[in-house]
C-alpha cells in the first residue's frame, strides 16, 4: 500500500471507518482525476472493478468528507466537483469554454475574502470558490474576449 493510503487508512481508521476496496478505489480515482463530479470518479473506478455503482461512489465521498480527505466545490450547473484536501486552500479557475478547472493557492484571494468578512461578517470557504472566465488557451484563440467579458 503506497503511502499516501496508508495515510488515508489511519484517518479512516481513527473516525472509526476502515479502507474497502470500493473507499479505496475512489480515493484513488479522485486523485487521479483532480477535479471530477462522481459520475466522472464512477466511470474511472469501473475501469478496474466494473460491480461498482454511482450510490456507492456517493456513499463513499460522503464518507471521505466526512472524515476530512475530500472536498467538494460547485464548480458549474450539476453535481458538485470533488478533489482531495490540500494542505493550502485553493480556488478553482473555470473555463466557461473548454471546462477545464486550474487551482491556484488562495493565498492572494484571502485579502478580498478577509475584507468581505470585516465589512458584512461573510466568512468565505476558499476551498469552495470558483471563479469562470476563459483560461489562456481559450483567450488566447479568442478574437473578442473583451466581448466576452462584457
Amino acid at each position: 500500500m503506497s503511502d499516501y493510503l496508508e495515510a488515508w487508512d489511519r484517518r479512516l481508521r481513527s473516525a472509526g471507518f476502515r479502507i474497502t476496496p470500493q473507499r479505496q478505489l475512489v480515493l484513488e480515482a479522485v486523485t487521479h482525476l483532480q477535479h471530477a463530479t462522481p459520475e466522472e470518479i464512477l466511470a474511472e473506478v469501473q475501469g478496474t472493478a466494473a460491480g461498482v455503482n454511482l450510490s456507492t461512489v456517493y456513499r463513499t465521498l460522503e464518507v471521505l468528507e466526512q472524515v476530512g480527505l475530500v472536498t467538494h466545490a460547485h464548480i458549474g450547473h450539476g453535481a458538485p466537483t470533488y478533489h482531495v484536501v490540500d494542505e493550502i486552500p485553493h480556488i478553482h479557475l473555470v473555463c466557461s469554454r473548454c471546462r477545464a478547472v486550474e487551482s491556484i493557492e488562495g493565498t492572494n484571494f484571502e485579502k478580498f475574502a478577509n475584507g468581505l468578512e470585516k465589512l458584512n461578517g461573510f466568512v468565505v470557504n476558499i476551498s469552495h470558490v470558483a471563479l469562470h472566465g476563459l483560461c489562456k488557451k481559450c483567450a488566447d484563440d479568442s478574437q473578442n474576449v473583451k466581448e466576452y467579458v462584457i
